[in-house]
């Protein structure tokens, strides 16, 4: 059963930081994403075939259903046009993904540090914490597509708008890159902010890395 329960959260780990995105976007004035239905918990309205099914079902196969498993969905659209900041909506928008991830982690951590839980229920406390702390460094790397370089351009000058779009079009690759070399990094990192907030040690989820 683990595995599963692996899938069904980090599907709506990244489906609650999509929506977070959207929620904010609408807040600054721009209804793109609630226009095509995206600011819904419904995970069938954010699937990416690739990113929501292929690789994180490869990633378990590789590691035996012990994770961990990584994977994204579509991303929300957003029009910066529409926004009532136009100087920081865009950062506004983009760290709101993953500051709702720390937070559920942050939440679920605490949780975990002061309440007696029964086994089953700390594991999957664990897993919550685990993952949404994971998601959430994952997306502040400075690379495109992922949050980290929308943060990341918004304080560029002008002057380094040739290096911007180049840098967008190798960004997936660099993506791939990260995700099957680099993503042991932020696994760690992942699984110390789980020891911080939640007390507990990770290390045997970590055997695969």
């Amino acid at each position: 059963m683990l595995p599963i329960f692996i899938l069904i959260i980090l599907l709506f780990s990244i489906v609650i930081h999509e929506i977070a995105h959207g929620s904010v976007a609408y807040y600054l004035g721009d209804p793109t994403a609630k226009e095509a239905g995206r600011l819904t918990l419904n995970p069938i309205k954010h699937l990416d075939p690739f990113g929501s099914v292929i690789l994180p079902v490869l990633l378990l196969l590789l590691t035996q259903g012990r994770g961990p498993v990584f994977g994204w969905a579509k991303p929300v659209p957003i029009n910066p046009y529409n926004f009532k900041d136009r100087k920081w909506g865009s950062l506004k928008v983009s760290i709101a993904g993953p500051s709702v991830n720390f937070l559920i982690a942050i939440i679920f951590g605490l949780l975990i540090r002061f309440i007696a839980l029964p086994e089953a229920v700390f594991h999957l406390f664990s897993i919550i914490v685990f993952y949404n702390f994971l998601w959430g460094l994952f997306n502040l790397v400075p690379v495109p597509p992922l949050d980290g370089s929308h943060i990341l351009f918004t304080f560029l000058p002008d002057k380094w708008s040739k290096a911007k779009i180049a840098f967008q079009q190798y960004g997936f690759i660099i993506l791939v890159l990260l995700i099957f070399f680099g993503l042991g990094f932020l696994v760690q990192g992942a699984a110390y902010f789980h020891y911080l907030i939640s007390g507990y040690n990770l290390s045997s989820l970590l055997l695969s890395f």
